[in-house]
């Protein structure tokens, strides 16, 4: 039976309904907001699977441009099997508040789909499949410890915006998105124009504020129309075994915890396991139980000490940022360049800049887009130091590159400054940690490298939480092992003057606005630190592109001479980019933009440009060639496609019978231009040089 909820979000009407739709789902849900509609279903495997180790939940979220009245501009005209990459970037969304909700010990396949329906052009629906996909968990039989609400928070001339329409955000200094609960924040991902920590702050807990309704409206429709949930029998924890590990591990678990070198304390770890597991259990009948019990008394006895002794793993201290080298200009051939290292994280970063052709172009639900910057973020298998195939960038590597393109779109130069396509690719080198972090700042020198006139340097940190009751601990630059035994992964991009991007993931109930807050601050203390580290490498933009970079050179032109400069079928223009090697753009204004590989071919290439769109002046002189003859006079091509008209009495200072006693054609002549009228008709003559 159909059953509708709604709800009054930020100025706008959200409604919920059921019961019509796909209902041999699990659960199912169609969101609205304006005209705007996305129906989201759960579906989980009736059988479980054992020993999984990870919890088997697949997040799909499908933009269809029939939800907007067009047709896929593809060869083969529907959507392509592969997700864009906004696409992939929503299921990170939907996945990372939910995933953490599902009780321990549910391991049965699971699997939310989000699919656009139909989309007005005004309101995202992005953030209807976040609330949805919680709503269709809520209303399914799948265990899950929701509700969670999802939304937009802007900034606009000084006041926050929920759910900011499409034109809104244009004109946004932020975009953030947050997922909550009841009682706290769960989520947190976006970006802002510098924006101190108590504005983002602000912004985000006013979200929280403004999307309790839809938790509320998700209350009111489980309890009318939801299922009954499956019983999850508790994991049960073998006390005497547990207690015997303990005791055997103890004296070995020290040793790992004070091995600083990430492989070193891996092996040391392996060693212990080893050594646990065939004391205990000789035969092999329990080595899965144990190796879990071995693992759960590693995250107990690390986080215990940064709780209780207030040290980290390798002695450092909560606010301490590992030993940061940085190189500038290590690849000697591409446009910029930067290593940046970070303890045991390291990437290199390169900057190649482009011309407006090398734009990226995107389909999507709001027609194509263009974007001038890209940014590429590669982690490949030997970084950790494992063995595994090459292929396409993960979901991962999508989420990481988005985080650091944001961080780094804040200082970018406006496009009419600095006209040039950048992409910046990172190959992690190493990885122990932050290593989109380290993207971020080795991404900031590359471009610094370059010669990209960035308006502020950019660094980036990630933090972390461990949280045992009432004691609560905020890490700094936190490692690969402390981002799994922790409670948080908070990363937070910006200058010196304020944050550009941030993301927030937890694993526990939530985080209040205290903790939210402390942590922002003691980041801002990192930024700086890593700021002032990258300064001793590169403290400003070199003042010009680099050597091997394209030259990027202007000139207008009259718009009546644009056809000059293309010719017939773009003849003219194809030949200039030939022979200079270079690429050469026209718009409708006259403007065009020229790119060449060197500055002397850059130099020449405008000037052969003026010669050919050069347009007479009243009073210049003009050696040119007479190309008609006529009884009243000579016409003399003084500029390429440009003819004057020498009348008869302009031809000598003595009376002239015949225009052929003076000139013929095919005669090279000086002549001066006497005057251009409103028309373009170019007078000219011979006689006044004679007379002068």
């Amino acid at each position: 039976m159909l059953k509708r909820v709604e709800a009054e979000i930020g100025g706008k009407i959200i409604s919920i309904e059921t019961g019509k739709i796909a209902k041999q789902a699990s659960g199912s849900v169609v969101m609205r907001s304006g005209e705007t509609m996305v129906l989201i279903t759960a579906v989980s495997a009736t059988e479980s699977k054992a020993d999984m180790g990870f919890l088997p939940l697949t997040i799909e979220y499908q933009e269809k441009l029939a939800s907007v009245g067009r047709i896929p501009g593809n060869y083969f005209r529907r959507e392509i099997g592969r997700p864009s990459e906004n696409e992939v970037l929503t299921c990170r969304l939907i996945d990372r508040p939910m995933r953490p909700l599902f009780p321990k010990g549910y391991s049965s396949e699971t699997q939310v789909i989000a699919t656009v329906l139909s989309a007005d052009q005004h309101h995202y629906p992005d953030m209807l499949a976040l609330t949805g996909a919680s709503c269709a968990l809520m209303l399914s039989d799948i265990p899950f410890g929701g509700p969670v609400a999802g939304g937009r928070v802007g900034y606009i001339d000084g006041k926050y915006v929920l759910n900011p329409t499409i034109a809104e955000l244009k004109t946004s200094a932020m975009d953030i998105v947050v997922a909550c609960t009841r009682d706290a924040v769960v989520m947190v991902e976006g970006k802002a124009d510098e924006l101190s920590e108590d504005e983002v702050l602000a912004g985000i807990f006013y979200a929280f504020e403004h999307l309790q309704p839809l938790i509320d409206l998700q209350e009111e429709l489980q309890k009318t129309s939801g299922k009954a949930k499956r019983q999850i029998p508790e994991l049960q924890i073998d006390e005497p075994l547990y207690a015997r590990v303990r005791e055997i591990a103890a004296a070995g678990m020290e040793k790992v915890f004070n091995t600083s070198d990430k492989l070193e304390r891996s092996q040391v770890y392996d060693s212990l396991k080893k050594e646990v597991v065939e004391t205990l259990d000789p035969d092999g009948l329990r080595r899965s139980e144990i190796g879990d019990l071995i693992s759960s008394y590693k995250k107990s006895f690390m986080r215990g000490k940064i709780v209780s002794d207030g040290i980290r793993i390798g002695g450092r201290k909560s606010n301490q940022i590992r030993e940061i080298s940085c190189e500038t200009g290590y690849l000697s051939r591409t446009h910029g360049s930067a290593l940046f290292t970070r303890g045991e994280t390291q990437a290199l970063v390169s900057t190649t800049l482009g011309s407006e052709r090398d734009k990226q172009r995107v389909e999507t639900l709001y027609g194509e887009e263009t974007n001038r910057f890209m940014l590429h973020y590669n982690f490949p298998p030997y970084c950790v130091g494992e063995v595994r195939g090459l292929r396409g960038p993960s979901r991962r590597d999508i989420g990481h590159g988005n985080l650091a393109t944001r961080g780094l779109e804040a200082v970018l130069p406006a496009e009419e400054d600095f006209p040039y396509s950048i992409r910046v690719v990172s190959e992690v080198l190493e990885s122990n940690g932050s290593s989109s972090m380290a993207t971020v700042c080795g991404g900031s020198m590359a471009m610094m490298d370059a010669g990209v006139p960035l308006k502020s340097p950019v660094s980036g940190i990630a933090m972390g939480l461990i949280k045992e009751a009432d004691q609560v601990v905020i890490l700094s630059d936190i490692l690969g092992d402390e981002d799994h035994l922790g409670d948080m992964d908070f990363k937070v991009v910006g200058t010196a003057h304020g944050i550009t991007s941030l993301q927030m993931d937890i694993k526990i109930a939530g985080v209040d606005r205290q903790i939210m807050g402390k942590a922002l601050a003691q980041a801002k203390d990192g930024r700086i630190h890593i700021l002032g580290e990258m300064e001793k490498s590169i403290s400003a933009s070199r003042a010009e592109v680099a050597e091997h970079a394209p030259k990027f050179m202007v000139h207008k032109i009259n718009p009546d001479k644009i056809r000059d400069l293309i010719g017939p079928g773009g003849k003219i223009i194809k030949e200039l980019s030939a022979e200079f090697d270079a690429k050469i753009e026209v718009d409708d204004s006259g403007l065009v933009k020229m790119f060449a590989l060197s500055g002397d071919l850059a130099e020449a290439l405008v000037a052969k440009v003026k010669a050919i769109t050069a347009e007479a002046e009243v009073g210049a002189v003009y050696k040119g060639i007479v190309k008609t003859i006529k009884d009243f006079g000579a016409f003399v091509e003084i500029l390429p496609g440009t003819d004057g008209l020498v009348h008869i009495s302009e031809l000598d200072i003595k009376r002239v019978a015949k225009v052929t006693d003076v000139v013929k054609e095919g005669d090279e002549i000086e002549v001066k231009v006497l005057d251009v009228d409103n028309r373009g008709r170019i007078r000219l003559s011979r006689k006044a040089l004679l007379e002068e």
